[in-house]
Formats: C-alpha cells, structure tokens, sequence
C-alpha cells in the first residue's frame, strides 16, 4: 500500500517505540530503527506518528520505574529533534511512583517539550481513578494537557480458566474499567482541561455507555453526574476498532469528531495492520469530509504544531 498523489496523510496518535536497550525479550516482535519506521509509515500514508511505549517496559523493569521514564523519553525527544514533522510523543511517567510521576511529568513537558502523557489503564492493580492518582490528574488539569491511554498488558484471573491470549478480552476491559473508574470517583469532571484519549475504541465503553450511564443516582455513585456527556468529551483512537460493528457503535456515541486514527505500529503490522485498514477505507458510516477528520483533522486540532508540516507536504507534491 503506497501514498497515492493528491491523497492526504494520516495522523497516527497510536504508535509505539522502545529504546534499543530495553528491546529484550520481553518484547513480542524484533522492533524496527528509525529509518524503516519512517519508510513503514510512507507506506501507511502516515505523516506523523505520535510516539508512546508499552506498558512492557515498565512491567519489566518495575525495579527502576524513574530512571527507565527518564531514558525513554530523552530518547522519544532525541526522534522529535532529528524529525520534527514526522514524530510526536506522549511522555512515560513513572507511576505508580506518584512522587516520580510528577516530577517526570514537568521535565517531559516543560524541558523535553513532548506533545503529551502518555499513561496506562492500571498499574499493580489500581485503575487510573484510584484517588493515589488525584495529584499527577489535578497537575495535568492545570496544564491542560494531552493523555493518552493506553491498556495495561494482564492477564485473566486465574480462577477464571480462561486460555484465550489477554489481547482478545483482558486489555479491552481493563481499559473500559479505568474509564469508569474515571468516571465513578469524579476524576473526569474534577478535571475536565484534560484532553483524553482512549486507545482502541475506548474498549467496550461505547457498547456499554447506556449501562454506565446507570451510575448516576445508584445508591452506590450518588454524585455521579453526566455520564454520557463525559464520555462524549474523550477522544477515541481506532486501532484495531476499524470493523463496522465496533466503528458503529462509536459512532453513535461520539461522532466524527472525537475520533481519531491509529495503528498500533510496530507490533500491529503486516496482513493484520492491512485487514484493519482496509475495514476503515471500506467502511460506509462516514462521508469524505468525517475520514479526513479521523485520519488526519482531529488530530490538527490537538496537536496544531504539525498542521505546517501537512501544509509543506502538500506543497511538494
């Protein structure tokens, strides 16, 4: 699949990196230098990829969470510097080393100059919401800022004796149980500045938005407002959600605009990342002008540093 001419180029905010020295055996694929993630990306229509890193990197260096978020993100700025129209970042943080988080949260944004945060959906047990959270949420609040969230790599309980790889069922939950964490504890209403976004879809959330909307006046959730607004005002990246039963039903709750486009890249690639592509080109519920607004449109608005670069692209071709 080749970038035909006078097509526009993809915002992909769901692309990942490791640096070389944690690139071990605790990650799934051998992992691509730099210059092949750039020709990978021509090949995708790709512009600009917005880094982030895998929750793996954590898990399996838990013994150094600060210095690991640190070398990560120096060298997610070291991509930004040497290609600054082609990367963006979401910054690691250190959690659950609050302490650590924050403080890698100001040097990330404030003097590696990263795009955003980049966070997971739980980390050793507690889902983001958890009030041990509220102090690196409330910083983000004041900034104003980007996150990202990304699900954490788990396992099924193993009461459960369920055999089937943890992608297909476990990451979708843990990410649809931190947004209603989120929204069960007030963290999403106490911080509306924050900019969300929700990888794959926002899991199941959207398919069971009328359900959580339940919350509100539940004995158990009485200050529990909005819930369908709230989840209206996330972001939501598409990476392995392009198939029309699961694009349908995100639609239906938020609409073009709060979608955006991911790939997953590197370790969604191949006949898998070309299925999920040509779901998304053949899908029928968005005309020409909405497409442009999830590939590329929504992403702009956030991220406005990088409307010149689709600007001088246009230009050369």
């Amino acid at each position: 699949m080749t970038v035909n001419a006078g097509e526009d180029r993809r915002i992909d905010v769901h692309h990942h990196v490791v640096p070389p020295q944690y690139a071990g055996d605790s990650m799934p694929i051998k992992l691509p230098d730099t210059a092949t993630q750039l020709r990978t990306m021509d090949g995708w229509r790709i512009q600009t990829a917005i880094t982030s890193l895998t929750p793996r990197v954590l898990m399996a260096n838990s013994h150094r969470l600060r210095e690991v978020a640190r070398t990560c993100n120096e060298f997610q700025a070291r991509m930004l510097g040497d290609h600054p129209s082609r990367f963006g970042a979401f910054a690691l943080l250190p959690l659950p080393d609050v302490e650590g988080a924050l403080r890698e949260l100001a040097y990330a944004l404030d003097v590696l100059r990263l795009d955003g945060i980049g966070l997971f959906s739980s980390y050793d047990g507690r889902y983001l919401g958890d009030p041990s959270f509220d102090p690196v949420f409330d910083e983000l609040h004041r900034r104003k800022a980007i996150v990202f969230i990304h699900p954490t790599h788990c396992e099924a309980p193993a009461e459960t004796n369920l055999g089937a790889p943890p992608f297909v069922v476990e990451y979708v939950f843990d990410t649809t149980r931190a947004i209603v964490n989120l929204i069960f504890t007030g963290t999403l209403k106490r911080c509306p500045d924050i900019r969300v976004i929700v990888a794959h879809g926002g899991g199941a959330a959207p398919f069971l938005a009328q359900r959580i909307s339940m919350l509100e006046g539940h004995r158990h959730a009485r200050t529990v407002t909005d819930v369908i607004p709230t989840l209206r005002s996330l972001y939501y990246e598409i990476a392995s959600t392009t198939a029309p039963y699961a694009l349908r039903s995100l639609q239906e709750l938020v609409g073009a605009t709060r979608i955006l486009w991911g790939s997953d890249l590197p370790f969604v690639y191949g006949e898998r990342l070309k299925a999920e592509v040509y779901h998304w080109q053949d899908y029928d519920g968005f005309d020409d002008d909405a497409r442009t607004a999830v590939e590329r449109e929504n992403a702009l608005g956030l991220l406005p540093r990088f409307a010149a670069a689709a600007d001088d692209l246009s230009a050369q071709r």
